[in-house]
């Protein structure tokens, strides 16, 4: 596709957002959903903030941000900080943007971050509390001396002809600069990746070549090599790419407070020479590798194309946080790599995750790296292309709610549609305002099930937790489609609302809290169906969200207290707290049908289901009355029958393993389990 195509593609989903800080603020959301599809980014939070300069406090600008915290058992870590600023121009079909501008826009993202690195109690004052601007400077001045790299991002519709903007450092924090504009996206969805492709020229860029093992798997599939890889050499790779790296296997990095990372450090500062003995090292792919030979055979590595680590994420990053902060010597520190190359292109998606499943067994991300091309997702595809939705109400022509499956699979089913005439026609057919992803499916069921802390934790992180609640779903079929579509009118008009209302940000977290509020309140009886029909809301499920949606604003600001608002959403109190508050809205019982409306297939997590528990120490105690042996008999038992996939074999030797460390596990992963174990007793499992 040229560039005109894809810019007039870029301006149909603008249009179809709406915001109240303007088209800006929806490109940024368009392309940070871009982004973070493609695994570029670790989620964000779409807050839009200016300032024009002043004396003593520069200018800034940022519309969007997010602060890394970390994942596992323990929270409070941040060590990466993203900043987003857009430069949007309505109808440029691939504009050059002037190297000033590009300069400007970074200069504007990192005066904001310098600000809040070293913000005075006057510059905070003048910030409402309230305001976006004021929580991403919170944050990122409480966690100062835990940040070692921040990431600034440049989104644009026009096309960057030179940019060379310098890495720098503000107060010992690695400021790294990227930039996305039209051709950079272009080439992102022309290329068939899940990221933009990581190229490792060693000779060039790393200090030289690395000996190596080569092996072919004797069918050709693939080739494995094994090397030795100084830890310098790693540590300089991951503070080049950081998490990029991980895509496949760990998104965040576990600070040194789990036993695992207290190990490496403690073996990095007391007996370097020991660590290839005592640590198992690292297991990666790569698309295509270049070797070198020597005059006596010895296999060399050069260049290594779509470099990633599937195993050994915690090692990895270990070795640079001792480096980076601990300042420690790793000269004598070798790191054992294996690395497995895909010899078909084609193969490359389903190989590659089922390396990174079976290599690792502690990260529960492989579940959702691998599981949107299962059977589940393929028929919900089929359906979104063979249901018409009924025409709505000033339309001649009924279209259909497209599931983009595969990232960017609508732009490349129009474009394949033919001429201009055949393309206008199919779009008409498909809107770009009916899309929807996996990550929309997790948002819209979660919500509805009344489980919005999990939404607020964002796409991916929701995403994972309702693929594992679903372990033994049933395929959709038409009803269970139609519904998820009614979710989604729910959902994409609750966001308008609140746009409207203009509260002052925080829109994600008040629309899903609003939506479960509204869920609880009418218990699950709003008239889906209708709304299907319908293809839109009634007005009085109109006024009563707009009602909800300010007193959810309210809770969200009030509750939170010192904390981060955006943080205090994530946490099952809070939507404990909000569930009963009292908000009087209008009669909705023309909307409501005379029973709760479930459907077996689309349902993400519901207790009674499995169990009587209701609440997450409840349910915790229904899985202690179980033997600790249970879960790995349940995954051997599966693995031996067949009767359980890989994946939820693997969830189960986790949930044995976190039990075992006395660590308790989350709602949704007590759920699966408790599925998982009464439909393997009703296929024969005992014990």
């Amino acid at each position: 596709m040229d560039l005109t195509e894809l810019a007039n593609y870029l301006d149909g989903e603008v249009s179809a957002k709406e915001h109240a800080d303007g088209n800006e603020q929806a490109f940024t959301e368009v392309m940070l959903t871009y982004l973070a599809e493609s695994n570029e980014v670790d989620g964000y939070e779409l807050d839009f903030a200016q300032r024009s300069g002043r004396k003593n406090a520069p200018a800034y600008k940022f519309n969007a941000w997010n602060l890394h915290e970390q994942t596992g058992d323990q929270e409070g870590s941040a060590p990466l900080v993203d900043l987003f600023v857009s430069l949007y121009k309505p109808g440029a079909t691939g504009q050059p943007v002037p190297k000033s501008e590009v300069a400007h826009h970074f200069e504007l993202a990192r005066n904001f971050l310098s600000q809040a690195l070293t913000a005075s109690s006057k510059w905070m004052a003048q910030m409402e509390e309230s305001a976006p601007p004021y929580e991403a400077a919170m944050k990122i001045h409480q966690h100062r001396d835990d940040l070692d790299t921040a990431r600034i991002f440049l989104l644009t519709n026009g096309v960057v002809k030179q940019a060379d903007e310098q890495d720098t450092e503000i107060t010992g924090v690695d400021v790294k600069h990227y930039l996305w504009d039209l051709e950079k996206l272009r080439r992102l969805r022309s290329s068939g990746q899940e990221r933009e492709t990581i190229q490792i020229n060693l000779v060039d860029d790393y200090g030289g070549a690395v000996p190596c093992l080569a092996q072919e798997d004797g069918t050709g599939e693939y080739t494995a090599y094994l090397a030795f890889f100084p830890a310098t050499l790693l540590a300089k790779i991951y503070g080049d790419y950081g998490p990029r790296l991980l895509e496949k296997n760990v998104r965040s990095y576990l600070q040194a407070k789990g036993k695992v990372n207290k190990g490496i450090q403690g073996t990095i500062r007391d007996a370097p020479h020991r660590f290839l003995a005592y640590n198992n090292g690292i297991s990666g792919t790569a698309e295509a590798v270049s070797v070198s030979r020597t005059h006596d055979g010895l296999c060399k590595l050069e260049r290594l194309r779509d470099f990633q680590i599937v195993n050994g994420g915690q090692t990895t990053a270990s070795i640079y946080h001792a480096v980076k902060k601990e300042k420690a010597d790793v000269s004598h520190v070798t790191v054992q790599v294996k690395l497995t190359v895909v010899n078909e292109a084609a193969k490359v998606a389903e190989f590659v995750p089922k390396i990174s499943l079976y290599a690792n067994s502690q990260n529960k991300v492989n579940t959702a790296d691998f599981s949107a091309n299962d059977e589940w997702h393929q028929k919900l595809e089929s359906l979104s292309r063979t249901i018409w939705a009924p025409a709505a109400s000033g339309t001649s022509k009924p279209t259909r709610w497209y599931y983009e499956r595969a990232r960017g699979s609508h732009l490349d089913d129009k474009m394949r549609a033919g001429t201009p005439a055949k393309q206008k026609e199919w779009e008409a057919q498909n809107p770009v305002a009916q899309k929807f992803t996996k990550t929309d499916v997790a948002k819209y069921d979660h919500t509805w099930n009344q489980l919005p802390h999990l939404v607020s934790k964002g796409a991916e992180k929701n995403f994972i937790d309702w693929t594992m609640s679903r372990s033994r779903s049933a395929l959709p079929e038409s009803q269970d489609f139609e519904r998820l579509v009614a979710k989604a009118i729910l959902f994409r008009a609750t966001e308008k609302i609140v746009s409207r209302l203009q509260l002052g940000g925080y829109r994600a977290n008040v629309v899903t809290y609003a939506l479960a509020w509204l869920s609880r309140e009418t218990s699950g009886r709003l008239d889906l169906d209708a709304i299907w029909r319908k293809q839109g809301l009634d007005g009085c499920v109109t006024d009563a969200l707009s009602e909800i949606a300010r007193e959810a604003f309210d809770y969200l600001t009030e509750t939170a207290g010192s904390r981060n608002v955006t943080e205090w959403a994530k946490k099952p109190e809070c939507w404990e707290g909000f569930k009963t508050t009292a908000i009087q809205i209008p009669d909705l019982s023309a909307a409501l049908t005379k029973k709760e409306q479930k459907t077996q297939n689309m349902e993400a997590v519901n207790a009674q289901q499995t169990t009587a528990a209701k609440t997450l120490s409840e349910i915790q105690e229904v899985i202690q009355r179980h033997k600790l042996s249970l879960w790995d008999d349940l995954a051997r038992w599966g693995t031996e029958t067949g009767k359980l996939k890989p994946w939820q074999a693997t969830l189960c030797g986790n949930f044995h393993r976190k039990l075992e460390r006395g660590k308790k596990p989350t709602y949704p992963e007590c759920k699966a389990a408790l599925e998982m174990l009464e439909a393997a007793r009703a296929h024969g499992f005992e014990q």
